[in-house]
């Protein structure tokens, strides 16, 4: 089972592409996300066992967030309630389908998540990432646990997935990025979450990951290895409607490719080879392209990809 770790939220979207959400010129429908949520629902769409780590409202949205979860066979047993709000995220959406955020986050359910005493059983991996590992007490919690995961043996995976007008202090998070990295099997990350984090793959994969993968939106994705060194594949031609979702499929298939070949430890992420990095690079960009052919995060089911 693949565990992810994370907030789930509402994403408020304007109906029309490249309007300013928030100034009155598009009506804003409300999407259901997040970035582990998203991860959660791809890898149950895809086929993987998967499971959801979180802390959920017991409002109208989150009783639809968690509707979302279970139709994706996504175990929520490990969901936690509260009787605070849901976080909202209202985007705007770019001309070119690119997404940005404002975060409506004070006193929400998500960001009072608490640690669990033991990790679930049969976990073979864990994912984690965006607001949830930023705002407190919340990420502290998601922190000690990723660290407990990654003690325990359990192939760890971290997409930071920056937002940045979420973080008051940028060195403050880069230093904890940084001292993360010992506790991370693989690590995930947009180039412009690399450029906002001021480092490179090569830094990074010294610091402790066996792998750290790369999106480049439309042209592609690459993946660092000590053993292949860099692997690039192109991006999938695709009639962009937005990209929300797009980096989450992509972690859920990069994590259901090395599941199907047995790879989810280090030592075994370490041992592919050039061939198998190239499929799986590629059936990320598949899945990634489908859902950003589609309003939303709306991540594609197994036959979608092989498609």
């Amino acid at each position: 089972m693949i565990v992810a770790a994370g907030e789930a939220l509402i994403d408020l979207v304007p109906q029309d592409a490249g309007s300013p959400a928030g100034a009155g010129l598009s009506p804003l429908a409300p999407r259901l996300g997040g970035g582990p949520f998203n991860t959660a629902v791809a890898l149950g769409r895809l086929g993987s066992p998967a499971a959801f780590c979180s802390r959920i409202s017991y409002d109208a949205f989150g009783e639809a967030l968690l509707a979302r979860l279970r139709a994706a066979d996504v175990d929520v047993s490990w969901v936690q309630r509260g009787a605070e709000p849901t976080t909202l995220a209202v985007a705007s959406i770019a001309a070119d389908g690119s997404a940005d955020y404002s975060f409506y986050v004070d006193g929400t359910a998500d960001r009072l998540f608490a640690a669990p005493a033991r990790l679930p059983d049969g976990v073979r991996a864990m994912i984690f990432g965006t607001c949830s590992m930023v705002l407190e007490p919340g990420a502290s919690a998601y922190e000690e646990l990723m660290r407990r995961a990654a003690a325990e043996g359990v192939f760890t995976a971290l997409d930071p997935n920056i937002r940045d007008g979420l973080i008051r202090d940028p060195d403050a998070y880069r230093a904890r990025f940084k001292s993360w990295l010992p506790s991370v099997a693989l690590l995930k990350l947009s180039e412009e979450d690399a450029r906002w984090l001021g480092g490179t793959p090569e830094e990074w994969l010294a610091s402790g990951p066996a792998a750290v993968v790369v999106t480049r939106g439309g042209e592609g994705l690459s993946v660092l290895t000590r053993a292949c060194g860099e692997i690039s594949v192109p991006g999938v031609p695709v009639d962009v409607v937005d990209t929300i979702g797009a980096g989450d499929t992509v972690n859920a298939a990069l994590l259901h490719g090395l599941a199907a070949r047995d790879a989810l430890s280090a030592d075994a992420v370490a041992e592919l080879d050039a061939g198998a990095w190239t499929d799986v690079l590629r059936f990320a960009a598949r899945a990634a392209a489908v859902t950003c052919s589609r309003a939303g995060a709306e991540p594609p089911y197994a036959a979608e990809v092989d498609a």
